[in-house]
């Protein structure tokens, strides 16, 4: 679907053109192409700025049907999110238009301060995620939207050859997230922990990474309490799917462990009406979990990386897990339960407490629609990193930025263990009071991991959207993926491990 082709404009027909514009500047190497983006500026409606966009229809003998010319801002403002957001605008501005094909050019490599492997790679992703329309639900004449068949990156035709491998790179990338987005958006009748582990294991095989789905009376031998008692209350079993891309001669292993809470009643503390809405999106830790390891097995690094995914559904019932019972962790630790929405950090528990046992990492990371609490302290935008690794941190929020899935460090103070101390076990799920909640989680979970090097990333605002933007749409966001890859194997990631 992505073809990175020479900018040879004279020689070919073309349906729709994007074309980059900075404010009262053109950036575009081409001299006819650059022409025409002069006397677009000229008009008085376009002036290149952030959000500015003109459709031609008067080509100046480019062969093409149209020419959208979309701004980008002041030139030395650009950064990689406004390229990766031109480019969805393009392909966005093609599917009104009922077009099958699009191509976009690239800036002058000269023009903008931006590593050329970066501006190619925000632009194909910026391209694809907008490509992608989750119509599996809809009717008939909805359904006949279709995604583009084609779309072209139009640069330097010596680059064309260099650049190819970071295309194809960046192309694997978004199909991972893209199936996170998926499997978010899906119902929950159609995603109960039986089924999403039937999906994801499907996908993951078709990648050559190992897979194995426990059951229920396999969790139960491995003395899984916690996650077990989240799953009292439902009639669907509880699933643990472990994913394991072990490539020979590895020396290092990661552990990516995803909450997969297929659908959040609240349990017996059942949240209100309007708390229900978007409960599907609960699975999205564990879908980010998959949508990586998916990625890992197309880019096949030298690294073991295993993946967790434990997956229930928190409901109420005759069965259901009560307010005061007590829990025994695989880790041999007992949990008070002060709140069955707290159910998340149960299932975590066991999942991190046994990977650790089991793998012995050199690092732990968890993603986990976790707490409302991470939301209020910094909106539906930016996800919480919590770690005692400054290093680590650091690294997370690097690559955060560079993908544009935002990420903000949040204390985890010593001193707040004290409110999770339980009269009756050794500790409780939840504090005796609501402030702090996000912090507090992450320190219940931190008493699972031992001393492994591990992060906490607490995705409740990004994992879900019902706002539409140019990359994406209402639903699922694939929130986690392209960090966690940029972090494990960007070019540029400061990790170490």
């Amino acid at each position: 679907m992505i073809i990175l082709k020479s900018a040879d404009l004279s020689r070919r027909r073309f349906t729709n053109i994007v074309v980059p514009v900075c404010e009262k500047k053109s950036i575009t190497a081409e001299a006819r192409l650059a022409a025409l983006v002069d006397d677009a500026l000229s008009l008085p409606e376009f002036e290149g700025k952030a959000d500015d966009a003109l459709v031609r229809y008067s080509t100046g003998g480019i062969k093409a049907e149209r020419l959208i010319f979309l701004g980008l801002g002041k030139v030395k403002q650009v950064e990689e999110d406004d390229l990766r957001r031109m480019a969805a605008k393009g392909v966005r501005r093609a599917l009104e238009l009922g077009q099958p094909k699009v191509a976009i050019v690239m800036p002058d490599i000269e023009t903008l301060k931006i590593d050329r492997e970066r501006q190619v790679t925000a632009v194909i992703e910026g391209a694809l995620m907008a490509n992608h329309l989750f119509h599996r639900y809809r009717g008939k004449k909805e359904r006949k939207v279709k995604p583009l068949s084609a779309i072209e990156v139009l640069i330097a035709r010596n680059e064309v050859n260099r650049l190819r491998p970071v295309a194809d790179k960046a192309v694997a990338v978004v199909s991972g997230s893209l199936l996170a987005r998926d499997w978010v958006s899906t119902p929950p009748m159609d995603k109960v922990p039986e089924k999403f582990a039937g999906m994801v294991e499907k996908r993951l095989e078709e990648v050559g990474v190992s897979v194995e789905v426990k059951d229920h009376k396999e969790l139960a031998q491995m003395k899984f309490g916690a996650l077990l008692g989240v799953a009292m209350g439902s009639d669907s079993p509880a699933r643990m799917v472990v994913a394991d891309y072990h490539p020979e001669g590895a020396t290092k292993t990661v552990v990516l462990v995803g909450k997969g809470v297929t659908y959040d009643s609240g349990g017996l503390n059942l949240k209100p009406a309007d708390g229900l809405k978007g409960m599907k999106s609960d699975m999205a830790g564990a879908a980010a979990v998959a949508g990586t390891l998916y990625n890992v097995g197309q880019l096949q690094p030298d690294v073991r990386v295993v993946g967790i995914m434990p997956l229930v559904e928190n409901m109420p019932s005759g069965r259901a897990l009560r307010v005061g019972d007590v829990l025994k962790s695989v880790s041999g630790k007992t949990i008070e339960v002060g709140n069955t929405d707290a159910e998340g950090r149960l299932i975590l528990a066991d999942s991190l407490a046994w990977a650790n046992k089991t793998y012995k990492p050199d690092l732990m990371i968890d993603l986990a629609t976790l707490t409302g609490a991470c939301m209020v302290a910094l909106g539906q935008d930016m996800a919480g990193v919590f770690t005692v690794d400054d290093k680590l941190s650091k690294a997370i929020t690097r690559s955060s930025e560079r993908v544009h899935e935002r990420c903000w460090p949040l204390p985890m103070p010593e001193d707040y263990k004290a409110h999770l101390k339980s009269d009756v076990a050794d500790i409780a799920n939840v504090a005796g009071h609501r402030w702090g909640g996000a912090s507090t989680a992450a320190l219940f979970l931190s008493e699972f991991v031992g001393k492994t090097r591990w992060a906490h990333i607490d995705i409740a605002g990004p994992a879900f959207t019902q706002k539409d933007s140019p990359c994406i749409r209402p639903g699922g966001t694939g929130f986690g993926v392209r960090l966690l890859c940029d972090l494990l194997f960007g070019e540029e990631s400061s990790l170490t491990l």
